[in-house]
This record gives C-alpha cells, sequence and structure tokens, in this order.
C-alpha cells in the first residue's frame, strides 16, 4: 500500500473540477453537472469494498428520493488496478450493471481527482452545492451494516439543508469504510 498526499479539500472551498471517463463510455465534467442540478453528491467508490456493498442500496434511494429536486450522485472510482483488486473499467461496468446503479459510475485512472478531494476510504461522500462549494464531507450516515437503524443520515440530512436554504448542521464527519490503495 501506498500514500497519496491528499488535498483534504476544506467545506466551504471550490471542489476540484473534473472531467473523467465513465461506464457510459461518455467524459463527464463536473462543471456541466453544476450548471444543470441545484446539487451534486460525488462519492468514492470501488466495486470490491464491503463498506460500499452495504451501501449502495441506500445510495440508490438517495438518488431516487432527491433526483425530481435537481439533485444527481457520481460515483467516483480510483482503485489502484495494479494491486489486484476488481477495479478495472470493465469491472466496473459490470458492478454498475449487478447493482443497477441509477448514477453516473466514473474513472479516476490516475487518482489525481480523488487525491484532491481528500477522499481516504470508500465510501466518501462530498456534497457540492450548484456554485461548487462543498458543503458536506464524510460518512453517508453513522449505521453502515443496517440500513434499517435509526442512526443519523448525514447525507441525505444535509441535501435536505442544502435544498431549504438552511444551515448544514453536521458539515463533516470523519469517514469510516475501506481505505484507498494509491498507486507506487
Amino acid at each position: 500500500m501506498n500514500l497519496l498526499e491528499t488535498i483534504d479539500t476544506p467545506i466551504g472551498s471550490y471542489a476540484p473540477d473534473f472531467e473523467l471517463p465513465g461506464i457510459d463510455d461518455q467524459v463527464h465534467h463536473l462543471r456541466r453537472y453544476l450548471e444543470k442540478f441545484r446539487a451534486v453528491g460525488v462519492i468514492s467508490l470501488c466495486n470490491h469494498c464491503p463498506y460500499v456493498e452495504w451501501y449502495i442500496d441506500r445510495l440508490k434511494n438517495i438518488q431516487a428520493e432527491f433526483a425530481p429536486q435537481g439533485f444527481t450522485l457520481i460515483g467516483l472510482n480510483s482503485s489502484n488496478v495494479d494491486s489486484g483488486t476488481k477495479s478495472s473499467f470493465e469491472n466496473m461496468k459490470a458492478f454498475a450493471q449487478r447493482h443497477q446503479l441509477n448514477f453516473p459510475y466514473l474513472w479516476d485512472s490516475t487518482q489525481d481527482v480523488t487525491g484532491s478531494f481528500g477522499a481516504t476510504k470508500t465510501p466518501t461522500a462530498f456534497l457540492i452545492d450548484s456554485n461548487g462549494i462543498v458543503r458536506y464531507k464524510g460518512q453517508i450516515d453513522n449505521h453502515p451494516q443496517d440500513p434499517l437503524f435509526q442512526g443519523e443520515d448525514y447525507l441525505r440530512t444535509a441535501i435536505t439543508s442544502l435544498f431549504l436554504g438552511e444551515e448544514i448542521d453536521i458539515p463533516e464527519t470523519k469517514p469510516i469504510g475501506t481505505t484507498l490503495i494509491w498507486r507506487n
């Protein structure tokens, strides 16, 4: 395992812009999403993380719940394919099909975008407003292994607060999940 220096984009600062390939064979630009949506949630994902498996249905539900209000999630995979993981671009397509993802899934092959955001674990959520400002980052919720538990739904609450024009009470939480493997 290798550590990469991350920028760790702070709350209240501009999210790093990107142009990355998606599993739909299109290039995706954050700027274009911000022109179209009221808010964007960027989620660090990978094809082999147990935490991602626990959260994938909740992420699809968040997408379905907030899409009509002008929201989209974007999955961002930056796993190191050289480490023997299942994170090839073709495996990303299979993962998305198997889970019937209802949001874009992008490949950060250089790991530059993920490092710029400051993600260190999968999954980590970054909520970005239409001006490109990071308003929340951290956990999706505080009950990864039990989707029915009545805990703190950090990302859902942050999206709701943002859309209501209210302050986000908990703008940052410490990510939990699988540590990203960085390229040498």
